[in-house]
């Protein structure tokens, strides 16, 4: 592991999480889950793997100084900052490439800031799995071993088995497949040779830069160009080629159409992308009746399945003969949804942005 870095991408806005997720301070900045925050969370999860010196945070501006409030022990430039969220392909290929101007033999681990995953060791394990498999010059995926036919991540299909000797099954990927409709995600269950797509990857930094040589040369040259200036002058070059970016996610971009990729199915790691609010009932403990109470006081008569997230203790929220609802207090807003439905969040939040309601977001 002398040359593998953790690349932590930390800059998104959460927005399915809405009204406690907002634009200055987004989901991975709150406790949500316990007392530390989502991004906390994941870089605590990386002691004993990753020293501090070897993760890499990038963000935006406005999410940079409670990132490094909040920990304080990863050097400060080891933040890469965006001028403006571009999608997860330039956020790895800005890190992609710094790192190989610091280190022509790097990996990188790709860790989104807002997952949660309980079993750490099994983690541990298996990033240790996939960055044997990496340098034999793969592009490693995790895939996660689906529960239900979801509709909102995405899916990787897994081929044959990987030739060469690996502590953990790995298969070459035959495909990946965005965001499916329902009847296809029942059909992708039915085969169980799908997984859920994580968000988390594993490779060499000059394997991923090549992809994107090949693949996205207008992100290409602007990498090159980034990497090739001093150390002082980067964060200009940032600010003035930043905005000529597409928006693109990796997988978009890079992965439905790279070359050498590979799937380790990841069972048992008690993983969620903590996307959305009926997501926490995957994560948190009901009380008898299925109700989850966070950071608030809540009297639940013939009240099932709700989820009630407040500002504070002091406020009192009763719920009478309600079932399967999110309810979310923050005091400039009151969010009220059917939990089956709270994916649409982001539809109110689109409404917002539409009509200049810049206040709420």
């Amino acid at each position: 592991m002398e040359h593998t870095y953790a690349v932590i991408m930390a800059g998104g806005g959460g927005t399915r999480l809405w009204p406690v997720s907002r634009k200055n301070k987004p989901k991975q900045l709150f406790p949500l889950l316990g007392e530390e925050t989502l991004f906390q969370s994941t870089v605590t999860r990386l002691e004993g793997l990753f020293p501090p010196e070897r993760i890499l945070v990038v963000t935006v501006a406005e999410q940079a100084r409670d990132m490094r409030e909040q920990a304080p022990s990863i050097p400060d430039e080891n933040y890469l900052i965006e001028p403006a969220p571009r999608g997860t392909a330039s956020v790895i290929g800005l890190a992609a490439a710094i790192l190989q101007q610091r280190d022509p033999q790097a990996l990188m681990a790709i860790l989104p800031a807002d997952h949660h995953i309980r079993n750490r060791d099994l983690f541990h394990y298996l990033m240790c799995a996939a960055v044997d498999v990496a340098e034999t010059d793969y592009l490693v995926t995790l895939g996660i071993s689906p529960t239900y036919p979801s509709t909102a991540y995405g899916y990787i299909q897994q081929g044959a088995p990987l030739d060469g000797k690996s502590s953990y099954p790995v298969y070459n990927v035959q495909r990946f497949k965005e965001k499916p409709d329902e009847k296809t995600a029942q059909q992708m269950i039915r085969t169980a040779d799908h997984s859920w797509n994580s968000g988390m990857f594993v490779w060499k930094t000059e394997r991923i830069l090549a992809e994107f040589a090949r693949q996205m040369p207008e992100l290409d040259s602007v990498l090159k160009r980034i990497a090739a200036a001093d150390a002082g002058a980067r964060a200009e070059m940032i600010t003035s080629l930043w905005p000529t970016l597409k928006v693109e996610t990796i997988d978009y971009g890079v992965m439905e159409n790279a070359e050498r990729v590979a799937v380790m199915p990841a069972s048992g790691l008690g993983w969620s992308d903590v996307g959305s609010w009926d997501s926490l009932f995957e994560v948190l403990l009901p009380d008898m009746n299925g109700n989850i109470s966070i950071n608030s006081q809540h009297l639940a008569l013939e009240t099932h399945n709700t989820l009630v997230y407040g500002e504070g203790n002091e406020r009192l929220i009763v719920t009478i003969g309600m079932d399967d609802l999110v309810i979310v207090d923050t005091g400039d807003v009151l969010l009220v949804c059917k939990s089956d439905q709270s994916q649409q969040v982001r539809d109110v939040v689109a409404h917002l942005k539409k009509h200049r309601q810049e206040r709420y977001l």
